[in-house]
C-alpha cells in the first residue's frame, strides 16, 4: 500500500562554494571590456520591450526565432540558468535581487557564453545542451530548473502535470525509461498533487544513482521521499504482473 505522508527525509544535492555557472565557463576574460558590454547592451535592446526595460516573453520568442531553437527548447532554459534568471520569461539586463544589490543577467550570461553577437550568441546555445549535461554544473541547473517555474510568490511546490514536463526537458534525453516509468506512475496515482523542491531533486539522485533494472540498491531506510518509496513498490509490482 502507497504510504501517503509527503516526505520522509531532506534530499539536497551538493552546493559549491564557486558559481558552478562561471565553473562550466571557466577560461574566458574575467571581465569583459566596455566594447563587450555595448555590444551585450546593444543585441539585448534588439529583443527588449522598452517601455519595461526587459526582453519579454513575446521578445524571447522573436530571439529563440533569430537563434533557430523552438523557446520550449531546453537549451533555453539552459540559457536562463546561464543568465541566472529571476523571472520565468524575462531576460532583463539589471535584476533587484534585493534591496542592496542588483544582478545583471543579460550580461552576465553573454559574458559566461562569450558571445557579443547574435551569430556567437547562436552557436553558444546550440552548443548548451552538449556542454550543460556533460558538466559537474548539472545537479545546479537542474535544480534551477525547478526554481525558475515557481512563478508565484512564496510559492515552494509546482503541480505533477508540470512536474512530468518539466522531468521529461530535462532529464529524458538521459534516462529514458526512468523519465517515463516516473511520469507514468505521477500521472497515476493520487496521494500527490504537488511536487516540492526536496523531492525533485531527489527524483535526479535516484536516476543517476539506482539500478533501474532491479532496484536492487535501492534502501527505503535511506533518506528518499516516500514518494520514492511508493514509486518503486509500484514498479515492483507492475513487473511481478508482467
Amino acid at each position: 500500500m502507497p504510504r501517503s505522508s509527503s516526505r520522509k527525509g531532506t534530499t539536497n544535492l551538493k552546493e559549491s562554494g564557486n558559481s558552478p555557472v562561471m565553473d562550466l565557463f571557466r577560461g574566458g576574460s574575467s571581465k569583459a571590456s566596455s566594447k563587450d558590454t555595448g555590444r551585450h547592451d546593444q543585441l539585448f535592446y534588439t529583443y527588449a520591450n522598452h517601455s519595461s526595460d526587459m526582453i519579454d516573453p513575446d521578445g524571447i520568442v522573436s530571439l529563440c526565432s533569430d537563434l533557430g531553437v523552438d523557446h520550449t527548447d531546453v537549451r533555453i532554459l539552459m540559457l536562463a540558468w546561464t543568465m541566472q534568471a529571476e523571472k520565468q520569461g524575462y531576460f532583463t539586463l539589471h535584476c533587484c535581487v534585493n534591496a542592496f544589490s542588483w544582478q545583471d543577467e543579460w550580461r552576465r550570461g553573454l559574458k559566461e557564453l562569450r558571445a557579443d553577437s547574435l551569430s556567437k550568441l547562436q552557436k553558444a546555445v546550440l552548443d548548451l545542451d552538449n556542454k550543460v549535461r556533460k558538466s559537474s554544473s548539472f545537479p545546479d541547473f537542474y535544480s534551477f530548473a525547478f526554481r525558475y517555474c515557481l512563478t508565484e510568490e512564496k510559492q515552494k511546490c509546482i503541480d505533477t502535470e508540470s512536474i512530468c514536463i518539466l522531468l521529461d526537458l530535462v532529464l529524458g534525453c538521459q534516462f529514458r525509461a526512468q523519465v517515463d516509468a516516473l511520469t507514468q506512475y505521477l500521472k497515476q496515482q493520487t496521494d500527490y498533487k504537488v511536487i516540492n523542491m526536496d523531492q525533485w531533486n531527489a527524483f535526479y539522485r535516484f536516476c543517476n544513482e539506482i539500478n533501474f533494472s532491479t532496484f536492487e540498491n535501492y534502501d527505503p531506510d535511506l533518506a528518499w521521499p516516500l514518494i520514492l518509496d511508493n514509486f518503486v513498490d509500484w514498479m515492483r509490482l507492475k513487473r511481478d504482473k508482467a
